[in-house]
């Protein structure tokens, strides 16, 4: 290992960077990105002082000379850019609309020629489309049965996705959302919920013993089968005893309501239900490549949502054709308003899907698909709402098919099923661990006053056990009964929330110190009417009270855990980490990169453990900064970073954090950290800065690499906690 210290000329700046030569010039790319936002593929690096040697992978990072200078060669440098003047730019925005024009030529020249082509492949009209569709007619009826609908009611736990969607909403700073945004976050809600409750078959265990099973190809429905519409019937054979277990493929979600598994069809089928069951309108979306989803419209964001079950991915109609690589021809949504050509939704490659739509000319699915939707909407008292609705939806593909395609929304490949089985299927994708990410990230608003709230309340509580000299044993005992009211209020309905903490295990001269805590979770406490205990409930809107119990219950077993270590209580106690005064709040975060909709940036700043941020190619360099509220200078003294739930492979190890109180044109070294290792999951490490003083408004921190930078390209982060100065 050999340390250096180069200093990176770029335009008319000079930036220092520590580097570990051992860890190659990739991570050293990574680390000028991170500071010049260069990215890696467009930096040029020559060493001055080395006749302006260009670095390669084959140069000797520890001989070469310490300054660098920094070419883009994906762009011009400041000084030609500002030569280029305003006439540059204009030529750059006409040739942008010549490009653009020369581009739509090409589409639609390349539109006609699979037009005509289809004229002499396809097939002529022999009513296969028609009779691949008519089945999906008659199932998606099953929908609209009230016993179905029933049935499928009574397996949600609809106040629990109630309060998810709420705080879902409150996260992003609206405690006080219309219904159509209320029905949509529910609606996300059921997504997730259902991806947790079924289960997908590859191969069903065997159904006397368990283990595992292999393919014995198809058997005889049953009677009890047929009635459920499992016309096919998979067998099994079990590896370890004579059982064969049979597998029906049942086509009734009211059965699969009580089954829970299934593959593809299974899954959009039974969500489908649940879907119609909470009013949303919803249809059936069938992809003749072999997959099969949902879609629900949402009057809040006035169109039709795509929404897999089985990737529990949502609004992403890209995912097939771009992240699984599938080669789409027909996708056709089904409702009980009618049969639609929604296949436009989903590529951006239309040329190329209609030389692949070759069951029948495309005036026969037009005319096929009027005579299924006619025949939907005889009696409907909505026909011209309906109308208006497809109008619209026409014009919005049409639309979609002209907008560019999103190049900073990475998609995955499948994620169902087992992976030989999507290989096989072609639906792997490029990277067996991708996700939705997004590499251009917005700025994001941190909704977390409540966590520094909480924080400061339990000062007025240990404060009070230093002044009674109380022995640890015992704070921990009273944290432990708060803890226990806490978790009873959280485990009661979010809307009528009540828990009763009696006095005698809580002494009296610690409940002005609880009252605070209880204010900053919207809560307020009444004494009982035999005067022995408290009845702690609801004060205010019950959002607050969800948003805000996670995180107290969390700080909790953090607070417990730290003091079970201390040997005594006393004023030198209420500092870090006990203590953890003055936290910063409200401000603003960008990151260089997160994953969607989980690893956000602002996941690092919400108090909760169980959330991260998880940025997907940062393991050999990325960046977060925070804004302060309204721009305030602030003097950051302490900061706190604490680990994700799991792979601790993606730990960071190196970093340096710094602060700018001049927009981010110059920044201040505040500290730098290496070979930083988190032995354990949720571990919180705090930092205080050694050269306080500095007043920022802008921190930025600089994530070197991860721990372990061979084997994954992420980083992730449990939480970020900065600390000002009281003064």
């Amino acid at each position: 290992m050999v340390a250096r210290k180069f200093v990176i000329l770029h335009d008319d700046s000079s930036f220092e960077i520590d580097y570990n030569t051992e860890d190659g010039l990739e991570v050293l790319q990574y680390q000028i990105f991170s500071i010049t936002f260069v990215p890696p593929d467009e930096q040029k690096i020559v060493a001055e002082d080395d006749d302006d040697r260009v670095l390669s992978d084959e140069t000797d990072l520890a001989s070469i000379s310490e300054k660098l200078r920094l070419l883009s060669i994906g762009g011009n440098s400041e000084e030609e850019k500002k030569s280029e003047g305003i006439s540059g730019e204009i030529q750059q925005s006409n040739a942008e609309v010549m490009q653009s024009d020369e581009d739509f030529a090409r589409m639609l020249q390349a539109e006609e020629e699979a037009m005509m082509l289809q004229q002499f492949v396809a097939q002529q009209d022999n009513g296969e489309f028609e009779r691949r569709i008519r089945p999906y007619v008659s199932q998606v009826l099953m929908y609209e049965d009230p016993v179905r609908q029933e049935a499928a009611r009574k397996t949600v736990p609809k106040d629990e996705l109630e309060e998810k969607a709420l705080v879902s909403l409150a996260k992003e700073g609206n405690f006080e959302p219309s219904k159509e945004e209320r029905n949509y976050a529910f609606l996300l809600q059921l997504l997730f919920w259902f991806k947790r409750s079924f289960s997908w078959v590859n191969e069903p265990s065997c159904d006397y013993c368990g283990n595992k099973t292999i393919g014995q190809g198809m058997g005889t429905p049953l009677t009890s089968e047929l009635a459920y519409g499992a016309s096919r019937v998979e067998l099994y054979r079990c590896t370890s005893c004579p059982t064969i277990t049979r597998f029906p493929r049942y086509n009734d979600p009211l059965k699969l309501v009580e089954t829970k598994r299934g593959r593809c069809g299974e899954w959009a089928n039974c969500f489908t239900l649940y879907c119609r069951t909470f009013g949303y309108d919803s249809r059936l979306i069938l992809d003749f490549t072999d997959h099969v989803w949902t879609e629900c419209f949402s009057h809040s964001l006035g169109r039709w949502i795509h929404l897999d079950p089985c990737e529990a991915v949502y609004d992403k109609p890209m995912l097939y054709e771009k992240g699984w690589g599938k080669k789409l021809n027909y996708v056709i949504a089904i409702s009980k308003d009618g049969v639609c050509d929604v296949t436009k939704r989903y590529t951006k490659k239309w040329h190329e899907v209609l030389s692949r739509r070759t069951l029948t000319t495309e005036s026969s699915l037009q005319a096929v698909l009027r005579t299924l939707t006619r025949e939907r909407r005889a009696t409907s008292r909505l026909l011209s709402a309906l109308e208006l609705r497809d109008r619209n939806e026409q014009e919005e593909l049409e639309r979609n098919l002209q907008s560019p395609d999103d190049a900073s929304v990475s998609l995955p490949g499948r994620q169902s099923g087992d992976k030989e089985w999507r290989i096989l299927r072609s639906e792997f994708g490029s990277d067996e661990n991708s996700s939705v990410s997004s590499s251009s990230c917005p700025v994001r608003t941190c909704v977390d006053d409540h966590v520094t709230n909480i924080y400061d309340s339990f000062l007025p509580i240990l404060t009070r056990f230093v002044e009674d000299g109380l022995p640890v044993a015992r704070a921990v005992e009273v944290l432990n009964v708060i803890k226990q009211v806490l978790t009873d209020l959280k485990n009661a309905s979010f809307k009528t929330r009540k828990a009763r903490l009696s006095l005698d295990s809580f002494p009296e001269q610690f409940l002005p110190a609880f009252e605070s805590l209880l204010l900053a979770l919207s809560l307020k406490s009444d004494k009982d009417i035999d005067g022995k205990s408290l009845i702690i409930g609801l004060v205010g809107n019950p959002t607050k009270t969800a948003i805000a119990l996670p995180v107290a219950l969390d700080a909790l077993r953090e607070l417990v855990n730290d003091l079970s270590k201390c040997q005594n209580l006393s004023k030198d106690s209420l500092s870090l980490p006990l203590v953890k005064q003055d936290r910063m709040c409200s401000g603003s975060v960008l990151a260089s990169g997160e994953e969607l909709p989980s690893g956000i940036a602002t996941a690092a700043f919400d108090g909760i453990q169980e959330s991260k941020w998880e940025e997907p190619n940062g393991a050999k360099g990325c960046w977060i900064m925070y804004k302060t509220l309204y721009n305030q200078m602030q003097e950051l003294i302490a900061y706190e970073l604490m680990s994700a739930n799991d792979a601790p492979e993606r730990d960071p190890k190196d970093w340096v954090l710094e602060g700018s109180n001049d927009g981010g044109s110059t920044w201040h070294v505040l500290d730098k950290q290496t070979s930083q290792v988190f032995e354990e999951r949720f571990q919180r490490k705090s930092y205080k800065i050694t050269s306080p003083g500095f007043q920022a408004n802008l921190f930025r921190f600089r994530f070197l690499c991860v721990r372990d930078v061979n084997s994954t390209s992420r980083l992730q982060l449990g939480s970020i906690d900065l600390y000002k100065s009281h003064h």
